[in-house]
C-alpha cells in the first residue's frame, strides 16, 4: 500500500473513532462510509438491515463471487485515553476497534479499485450493530445473501497480543457463542429479624450462584469448554427486612450447539430444584444471543494461502477465545472463515473493551491487503 492511501485510511479511522454511534444509532457512520465509497467511485446499496451498506466492484465475464463484512458499531463506555482524537459523543467509545475494521475494508475496496488482475464480483459489507444488536441477522433478513449473491465470505477482527499486522487463521472455532442468563428469585419478604415468618430469596441465591458452577464441573464433557457466569445480583433496599426477589443476571459460553442445550437445560433444573428446596419459585430465562463462529476448514486453508500470496505473516497456533461475533450467523449462511489481525502488544487496562483502548493505525495497511487479497483468492477459486 502507498503511503498516500496509508495516511488518507489512518485520517478516516481517527474521523470515526472521534465520532463513534451505538448499535442501531449509526447514522453518521454510515453517511460517512457513504461519502468515502463515491469517493472511490464504488456503488452501494444504503439501509440494508439498518443502517448497513453493501458496496459492489464488479470486474470482467466471470461470474465468481465474494464477500468481506466489516461492522461499525461502537459501546457504550465513556473513553479515558486523552487521544486528540478521542470520542466527542459522551459515553460512546470505540473501545472493540470497529472503526478500524470499518476503514480497513474501505481500504479493500480502494486496493481492489486499482487492480486491474482480478475478475469476478466483490461485495463491501458494512454491518451495524455487531455489538449485541442484531446486525448480522438484520442484514441475512434483508436479503443480504439473495440481493447481493455471494459464494463465500470473509471477516476479520483486531487482537490485542497478536504481533502487530500478523493473521491469525483457526480451523475450527474461533469464538464462542453466547447467552443471555437471567433468574429471578420469588420468595416471601419480611423482617430481617423474623427469618422464620418469610422465604428468603436471598439466601436461595447464593446457594444458585454456587450451584450453577457446577454445572461446567459436572455436567458438560471435560473435553468440551463451556463457561456460565453471573455478572450481577440485584435484590433488597432495606438492612433490616428480606426482600421478595432476588434477580441475577449473568452469561453462558460454549463452542458446540449441544453444549448450549447442556446448559440451558441443567442452569434452568439447577435454579428451579433449589427454588423448590428453598420453598420458592425461580422465572429462569436464558436467551441465545449469537451462535459459535467457526471457519469452514477449507476457507481457512484459503485464508492462509492469501496470507502467504501477499507477504503476510500467518499463525495457525493459537487457542479460540471464548469472546463472541455475530460473524457466525454468517457462517451459518455460507462458508467462510474470520480471522484475527494483531494490534501489537497488549498492555494491562488497555485490552478490548476497554475505557484505555485504542486500534493500531499501523496495521490498517495490512489489514487492507488481507481483505483485499483473500477476495482475490476466494475468487480464483
Amino acid at each position: 500500500m502507498d503511503k498516500q492511501l496509508a495516511e488518507t485510511l489512518t485520517g478516516w479511522r481517527r474521523h470515526l473513532h472521534a465520532h463513534p454511534e451505538l448499535s442501531l444509532n449509526e447514522r453518521n457512520t454510515s453517511s460517512f462510509v457513504c461519502e468515502r465509497l463515491k469517493e472511490l467511485g464504488i456503488p452501494f446499496t444504503p439501509g440494508v438491515g439498518g443502517h448497513g451498506i453493501v458496496a459492489t466492484i464488479s470486474r470482467g465475464s466471470s461470474n465468481r463471487s465474494v464477500g468481506l463484512r466489516a461492522d461499525m458499531d461502537a459501546l457504550p463506555i465513556t473513553e479515558t485515553t486523552g487521544l486528540p482524537y478521542a470520542s466527542t459523543n459522551p459515553g460512546v467509545m470505540h473501545a472493540c476497534g470497529h472503526d478500524g475494521h470499518t476503514t480497513s475494508l474501505l481500504g479493500a475496496g480502494a486496493l481492489l479499485m486499482a487492480d486491474p488482475n482480478w475478475t469476478g464480483t466483490v461485495h463491501l459489507v458494512f454491518q451495524p450493530a455487531e455489538e449485541g444488536g442484531g446486525g448480522a441477522r438484520s442484514m441475512i433478513d434483508d436479503g443480504l445473501f439473495t440481493r447481493f449473491p455471494m459464494e463465500s465470505i470473509y471477516g476479520y477482527h483486531n487482537w490485542p497480543g497478536l504481533e502487530a499486522g500478523t493473521v491469525m487463521v483457526h480451523e475450527g472455532p474461533v469464538m464462542a457463542g453466547g447467552g443471555r442468563i437471567e433468574i429471578a428469585m420469588q420468595g416471601l419478604a419480611g423482617h430481617a429479624a423474623l427469618p422464620h415468618l418469610t422465604r428468603d430469596p436471598m439466601l436461595a441465591a447464593g446457594h444458585v450462584l454456587v450451584a450453577l458452577q457446577s454445572i461446567v464441573a459436572r455436567n458438560v464433557d471435560p473435553l468440551d469448554t463451556a463457561v456460565v457466569t453471573i455478572g450481577t445480583i440485584e435484590g433488597g433496599r432495606a438492612a433490616n427486612q428480606i426482600p421478595a426477589t432476588v434477580t441475577m443476571r449473568g452469561t453462558q459460553r460454549f463452542y458446540r450447539d449441544e453444549v448450549r442445550d447442556l446448559l440451558t437445560e441443567s442452569i434452568t433444573r439447577v435454579a428451579s430444584g433449589i427454588a423448590a428446596t428453598f420453598g420458592m419459585t425461580a422465572d429462569v430465562s436464558v436467551i441465545t444471543g449469537i451462535g459459535p463462529t467457526v471457519n469452514h476448514k477449507p476457507n481457512a486453508a484459503l485464508a492462509v494461502e492469501a496470507c502467504e500470496q501477499s507477504g503476510i505473516k500467518v499463525r495457525t497456533d493459537m487457542r479460540p477465545a471464548m469472546t463472541g461475533e455475530d460473524f457466525s450467523w454468517y457462517l451459518r449462511e455460507k462458508p467462510g472463515a474470520f480471522v484475527w489481525i494483531g494490534n501489537g502488544p497488549s498492555e494491562p487496562g488497555k485490552d478490548l473493551h476497554n475505557d484505555a483502548y485504542n486500534f493500531n493505525d499501523s496495521i490498517l495497511p495490512s489489514a487492507a491487503g488481507f481483505l483485499a487479497g483473500i477476495a482475490r483468492r476466494a475468487l480464483r477459486g
